[in-house]
């Protein structure tokens, strides 16, 4: 398996969200709320079963789980600032 840093991993995700940001932004937006919020919240579990019961879970996954919630945050900002674009999502409507 390959041994990737924390950086790589974290660029290899902007990489793969900004691909879809720039192919579509309405499905990444909705790719990118839902993975931020699933991460965010076993995130916040397994942060809190840490806490109550002490393991040999490494410092390392709790920051690959932070940079993983934050790659899709911060490829949604870095695209809505390169294109300007305000996400209006109406269809018509």
């Amino acid at each position: 398996m390959l041994n990737l840093r924390l950086i790589e991993m974290f660029l290899i995700q902007l990489i793969i969200y900004l691909t879809l940001w720039f192919i579509n932004e309405y499905v990444a937006f909705l790719l990118s709320s839902i993975f931020a919020v699933i991460l965010l919240a076993v995130l916040i579990i397994s942060g809190i079963a840490e806490l109550i019961d002490r393991s040999k879970v490494s410092k390392r996954y709790f920051l690959m789980m932070i940079l993983s919630v934050l790659a899709p945050i911060c490829s949604g900002a870095i695209y809505l600032i390169l294109t300007g674009s305000k996400l209006d999502f109406s269809f018509g409507i």
